[in-house]
């Protein structure tokens, strides 16, 4: 077997520490580095980096001597340490800023846990990480000690989960879940596993990519009790791919723990076609399929991190037919106010008619795909599935349009703001067709 070969770094001010105390994890996040005066120990620090660092109230820094140590101290826009160390670009405010641009306040039935989608939830276990992203999403929650969740509200999100049959996925995330104490993991596992209903659990953590030393054989060993369980790391560029990440990665994968990548698309880091095709081939490399590309969310300190939407679909095409179809990832934009993530892409659908699709592929090339004329479309009336589906709690959205379960989709209001007279009142073209199914805002009309 091929064996990929990646760096290892250590920074000179590491040089010394004995390989036992380096290779502990529990010393990694004993020695993060948080001040200006830590960090310029290891950084050459530039002016608008040290602003940053003695500003009061600044989103907490914190970084692991393994993740500082891939950092080029010389070079101000090394990739990883503009993901990591502040600049005083963080204190300026930007257009659409806002402090929960994914409203995942508002889909939270209990503290810590968002249930946006049908049949799966995010369960907020904890506000700590090893290190902190200056692009974090959860910066209004994330990074206070005094602020973590506590016994009764981790409660308060099982009880949630038992009591919502649709619920057949969790996502433990923070925070970072794999910096818990490691009872308390197996602990939180053991009852998710309990639940009849839930049949995937998923972590998502940047613990392998910021302090690989914690996945020793021990957590490994504990993380095979609990399949099917997946989990989704965080790289952002290929210089964060080193020889102790693949072997994290490997001991994962031997315990039976299929690997995700989850990367954000960030100005000056990442926005390059061909760092893209870079990473996602090294991610392959060490097993690790790309999954989600992100947009940056909208959210404080984040404005010199953006990208225009533009470039993410200039990657992806720069990736679809360009490298393994695997290794490509879905460029998502995570909607402003709760709508959840929504794909983007190339538009590879030039025209079509009732019996031809007019396609191009990567290169241009262009052809025609000859559509069926004596397609019969599937009865649901004979599908034992679509007779018996499982619960999604009235989630249908534009599926429902399809399915012929509703015939339109109204903004909230809509149907106020088309009232006309005094009396509110509803014009009916045929009142033996057409009947209301509910009152409001969202209602919806269905034919008999």
């Amino acid at each position: 077997m091929s064996t990929p070969q990646f760096p290892s770094r250590r920074a000179e001010l590491y040089r010394n520490v004995p390989d036992d105390q380096w290779n502990d994890w529990r010393w990694q996040l004993s020695h993060r580095l948080n001040s200006l005066e830590e960090i310029g120990q290891v950084l050459e620090l530039s002016e608008s980096e040290k602003k940053a660092l003695s500003q009061k109230g600044l989103f907490r820094v914190d970084v692991t001597p393994y993740f500082i140590s891939l950092i080029n101290p010389m070079d101000p826009n090394d990739p990883v340490r503009r993901q990591v160390i502040p600049t005083d670009r963080e204190l300026s405010a930007f257009t659409g800023m806002m402090e929960d641009s994914l409203a995942e306040d508002a889909h939270s039935p209990v503290p810590g846990l968002v249930h946006r989608y049908p049949d799966r939830a995010l369960m907020l276990v904890t506000t700590q990480c090893a290190s902190y992203c200056r692009y974090c999403t959860r910066g209004r929650i994330v990074g206070d000690p005094s602020a973590t969740f506590s016994r009764e509200e981790m409660d308060a999100q099982i009880a949630y989960l038992e009591k919502t049959p649709q619920i057949r996925d969790v996502l433990l995330s923070g925070g970072d879940p794999l910096v818990l104490a490691p009872k308390l993991l197996e602990e939180l596992l053991t009852r998710l596993r309990a639940i009849p209903h839930i049949e995937i659990v998923r972590i998502g953590s940047r613990v392998p990519v910021f302090m690989p030393m914690r996945i020793t054989e021990e957590l490994c060993q504990m993380l095979a009790q609990f399949h099917p369980l997946w989990l989704n790391i965080h790289v952002n560029h290929p210089n964060e791919i080193t020889a102790e990440l693949a072997q994290a990665t490997d001991r994962l994968l031997r315990a039976g723990i299929p690997l995700g990548n989850q990367s954000v698309l960030l100005a000056g880091i990442n926005d390059c076609v061909n760092i893209q095709r870079k990473l996602v081939q090294d991610l392959v490399r060490i097993r690790v399929r790309p999954y989600y590309l992100y947009i940056c969310d909208l959210v404080e300190g984040v404005g010199h991190f953006r990208t225009p939407v533009s470039k993410g679909i200039e990657i992806i095409e720069g990736l679809r037919g360009h490298t393994s179809g695997f290794a490509v990832p879905t460029f998502v934009v995570d909607a402003p106010g709760g709508g959840g993530k929504i794909p983007v892409m190339p538009n590879y659908v030039i025209s079509s008619s009732d019996h031809k699709v007019v396609l191009r592929n990567y290169e241009g090339f262009i052809s025609t795909y000859e559509e069926p004329q004596d397609y019969q479309s599937h009865d649901p009336s004979t599908c034992a599935y679509c007779q018996h589906p499982r619960v999604e709690g009235g989630q249908t959205g534009v599926l429902g349009l399809l399915e012929g379960k509703q015939m339109s989709i109204k903004p909230q209001g809509f149907d106020q703001l088309h009232m006309r007279g005094e009396e509110a009142h509803r014009l009916r073209l045929d009142d033996n067709k057409w009947k209301p199914l509910g009152i409001g805002g969202g209602e919806e009309e269905k034919k008999e």
